[in-house]
């Protein structure tokens, strides 16, 4: 028995809009992968991106960035997106909002130091405002917002955005207000793989990608040692079986 949502809460996508967990996409998946990057198991996990033309997105822990510099130039040189995982994978939940947003600062200090850029010097990137109905702007993460917009903005507005992944997908609403306020964009998902729970099989894990993913859907899995066993069995399957489909995989 799992203890986790293979499919991200309706609910939860109802009550914070604004945070991405797929996006209108057709015949097109977006792979993202948390936790590294590590040389236990990132580099198969892009030689295996590679060996299916796949990018994909992966959200890095700031400490194993400065750990493991060489590694995370690989991800860059695979033409893949970097998002921040924070600098000591912090639970939201349990952390005050000062501690976290600075946490993920040094996060984000990690990844731009390793691609070469200073935070201070590199160019200020566009917010994440949205128009109300009287066609005012805000830029508050809680605000409402119709889902459909909100991935427009985004498709729009990518390259432009800091991309966060609370780990455990677990942020207070005063964390996440702070971090758009820092131009960042609260990635959470639409299927969650599971390969990080021993609980369950491999098999049953391949089986929550295949029956819940469709056209947009966002899918984590991780590029840690702990998910490493399941993960080696299922991506390849996965791959497979939606290139066969002729689903591309892109990064966000």
């Amino acid at each position: 028995m799992s203890s986790f949502l293979v499919k991200y809460p309706f609910l939860l996508r109802k009550l914070y809009p604004n945070r991405l967990t797929r996006l209108e996409a057709e015949k097109t998946i977006f792979l993202s992968f948390d936790d590294g990057p590590i040389p236990e198991i990132t580099p198969w996990v892009l030689h295996t991106l590679e060996q299916y033309h796949a990018k994909a997105t992966f959200f890095c822990i700031g400490d194993n960035i400065r750990k493991n510099p060489k590694i995370f130039q690989q991800i860059l040189k695979g033409g893949h997106r970097v998002g921040n995982h924070t600098f000591n994978h912090l639970n939201g939940w349990k952390t005050k909002t000062d501690a976290y947003v600075n946490n993920v600062l040094k996060a984000e200090e990690s990844l731009l130091e390793n691609r070469g850029e200073k935070r201070d010097n590199r160019e200020k990137r566009k917010g994440t405002e949205s128009k109300n109905k009287k066609g005012k702007t805000r830029n508050h993460e809680t605000g409402e917002q119709n889902p459909q917009l909100a991935t427009q903005n985004f498709q729009s507005q990518s390259l432009n955005l800091k991309l966060l992944r609370p780990p455990y997908g677990k942020i207070k609403n005063s964390q996440a207000a702070e971090l758009v306020k820092q131009h960042y964009k609260i990635v959470m998902w639409d299927v969650l793989s599971g390969d990080f729970d021993h609980r369950i099989s491999k098999e049953k894990c391949l089986s929550n990608v295949l029956k819940n993913t469709s056209e947009g859907s966002i899918i984590v899995f991780h590029d840690s040692i702990k998910a490493s066993e399941h993960l080696k069995y299922v991506l390849p399957k996965v791959l497979k079986h939606y290139t066969e489909k002729g689903f591309a995989f892109k990064s966000l």
